[in-house]
């Protein structure tokens, strides 16, 4: 696999990055990487998220890979990079190019390009130094939609449950959504991090609401950046509208839920509003997204 052929897929999950991934793979040459979950190995959350329940003050949201970096027995040391770096990108190439037949290409060399769905993102500024001749794709949606998708995710029929997830309480439903808006506010820093490590040519930023109404152009986009041949986009593109999808396979419960912004105003109380808010106001303004006034003074 030649580097600059990889690109990554790096944002908070429940933006929208399946539905493009999906659309990118079905360009000639792609190999697409869909959930590696590298991030959730390499980015251990520390505290859990039990603390954002039982804690008198906001906990400092991090990751092991932070903590630990500078104690010596800890796998990925500093001191001792020059021993784990080489073995781990290694091994990280050779899994992606076993996903190479899969897609429809014998010889991993010959990829028009790997492009790989992250959704640990919070560990994006370490795979992008692991790999600095990689592309970044920044895949950035209104945090408070993001909540209110993973919201619906952990309740009781829905189809997150199965992987993991689990119906949560009305008295649980305040922490996760603290727990939810940290995580939200950090791996969106941590992308930022990784796509300003970038030139122009190797990163290229997208906001889901851009996506929605701009589909065609954002990946057009992408293709340039990363070397895709696009004369299929418009096809593909038609063939993936969230409309077009079966009634029975969008809405409450389902993995593709609803694509229309701004949907956590009619679907999260005045309090869990406020909690939102207080949690992720900060890193909202800093990504351009507008706080109403009296949202941002219960902040």
């Amino acid at each position: 696999m030649q580097e600059d052929r990889l690109a990554w897929i790096f944002g908070s999950s429940r933006s929208g990055s399946t539905w493009l991934l999906k659309m990118l793979s079905e360009l000639e040459g792609v190999v697409p990487v869909d959930d590696p979950h590298l991030g959730h190995h390499l980015g251990v959350w520390r505290p859990i998220p039990l603390a954002w329940a039982t804690s008198d003050d906001p906990p400092q949201l991090s990751t092991l890979l932070e903590i630990k970096a500078e104690e010596p027995g800890y796998f990925f040391a500093e001191r001792h990079r020059e021993a784990w770096q080489g073995p781990l990108r290694e091994l990280i190439t050779t899994r992606f190019e076993a996903q190479a037949p899969e897609a429809g290409v014998a010889d991993p060399a010959q990829a028009a390009a790997f492009v790989v769905k992250e959704p640990g993102s919070h560990v994006a500024p370490f795979l992008a130094e692991l790999f600095p001749a990689s592309k970044v794709i920044f895949l950035l949606r209104d945090g408070r939609d993001v909540v209110d998708s993973w919201l619906d995710a952990y309740s009781d029929g829905s189809w997150a449950i199965p992987g993991g997830a689990f119906p949560v309480n009305e008295e649980g439903r305040i922490p996760l959504i603290k727990w939810l808006s940290e995580v939200w506010a950090y791996r969106s820093r941590a992308v930022k991090q990784a796509y300003d490590t970038r030139a122009d040519g190797d990163r290229v930023q997208i906001r889901y609401e851009e996506l929605r109404s701009e589909t065609e152009a954002c990946l057009e986009r992408v293709c340039a950046m990363v070397g895709i041949e696009s004369g299929r986009v418009s096809e593909v593109v038609e063939a993936h509208h969230f409309e077009k999808l079966p009634r029975t396979e969008r809405g409450r419960h389902s993995f593709a839920r609803q694509a229309r912004p701004g949907g956590w105003r009619d679907n999260l109380s005045a309090a869990e509003k406020k909690t939102m808010h207080e949690a992720m106001g900060n890193a909202l303004v800093e990504f351009g997204y507008e706080v109403d006034e009296p949202l941002a003074a219960a902040g």
